[in-house]
């Protein structure tokens, strides 16, 4: 009888249930009324005066032992099905994470830094909020120049000299005063004007400009520069520039691309010509270069600079500038396939 019951002990031990109705059954198995220990306990006055103690014992082992696991099982299953009942089936595939999407101007802003750090430049910035030297007056724009009218400037009233930038060429002068050449750098960034909100302009947007400064470049290299660029951007070869005029580049040009006429779209961006103004740029004037500490006889460059806003506009068929700014999530959204 004795290995009996410490067959049951083992069985016990070894016990394992994953539904309420496993644990049911060794419940009534063993604690019932009519189980393996009512059995025993009954069969305890015919046990021999000799053995009854080592059988008593046994059998309260048996007793605390289905107890215990009985309680530690239905603990256990409780927990799981308080689990399931919060969480509902845990071995479900899980719902999918909402995906956000990239702004339009973060996504041309990577493009163009893309490009241009493919062909060895540099991201340089700085601060938007700029003193009149690095703005203006290093950029041969001294005080009371006619020129410094193109850009009608958000000034600090407490202090004069202290201002919101008109472009990132700020950027420039500042990498050009902590640097030698060669330089080969490009300044992401936005920049603020204080003009009319309409549909194609703003009062802040974002630039970037580039600047390369090197013993004999020349009006060629910036040429064979920007025609690489567009062409990678916008796939397109076939650009012109026209002489044009900024006070810190000497010949000054703006830069066309020749987008087609293909649409109806095309007929209405480019005006029916087919030509698409992109960008400004032109050769570093010498006084730029000495304002900065760099010997204008030893070296020479090219500078140029684009609006993203403008061409993120174009790239995507985006209407009005002001949506770029908007924060309207319905317009965001339509860019989550152009992560």
């Amino acid at each position: 009888m004795i290995e009996e019951l410490k067959k049951h002990l083992e069985a016990v031990e070894a016990f394992q249930a994953d539904t309420a109705e496993a644990l049911e059954a060794f419940r009534i198995e063993y604690l019932g009324k009519k189980g393996h220990l009512s059995t025993f306990f009954a069969a305890l006055k015919d046990i021999p005066k000799e053995e009854k103690k080592e059988f008593g014992q046994t059998v309260n082992t048996l007793k605390n032992a289905a107890n215990a696991k009985w309680e530690a099982l239905k603990a256990e299953l409780e927990s799981r099905t308080a689990t399931e009942a919060r969480y509902g089936d845990l071995t479900r595939p899980g719902a999918p994470m909402p995906v956000g999407s990239r702004h339009p101007i973060s996504l041309v802003r990577d493009q163009i830094i893309s490009i241009f750090s493919g062909i060895g430049f540099t991201v340089s910035e700085g601060p938007e909020i700029e003193d009149d030297w690095h703005n203006f007056t290093a950029l041969n724009l001294p005080e009371y120049h006619p020129a410094r009218d193109m850009q009608d400037t958000f000034f600090i009233q407490t202090d004069p000299d202290i201002l919101l930038r008109t472009h990132t060429s700020s950027v420039q002068v500042r990498y050009m005063e902590q640097h030698k050449p060669p330089i080969r750098t490009i300044s992401p960034g936005r920049v603020y004007r204080n003009e009319a909100i309409s549909a194609r302009s703003h009062c802040f947007f974002h630039q970037v400009e580039g600047l390369y400064i090197d013993k004999g470049v020349s009006f060629a290299d910036l040429k064979q520069t920007l025609q690489y660029f567009t062409k990678a951007l916008f796939g397109k070869s076939r650009i012109r520039l026209r002489p044009s005029y900024f006070p810190f580049t000497e010949p000054s040009a703006e830069v066309d691309v020749y987008w087609g006429l293909e649409t109806e779209t095309d007929y209405k961006i480019t005006k029916g010509t087919g030509w698409l103004e992109i960008m400004g740029c032109g050769m570093v004037d010498p006084n730029v270069l000495e304002n900065c500490g760099i010997d204008s006889k030893e070296y020479s460059g090219f500078a140029f600079g684009m609006g993203i806003d403008r061409i993120a506009l174009l790239l995507y068929q985006i209407p009005d500038i002001r949506l770029l700014s908007e924060n309207d999530v319905r317009f965001l959204k339509q860019f989550k396939n152009a992560l």
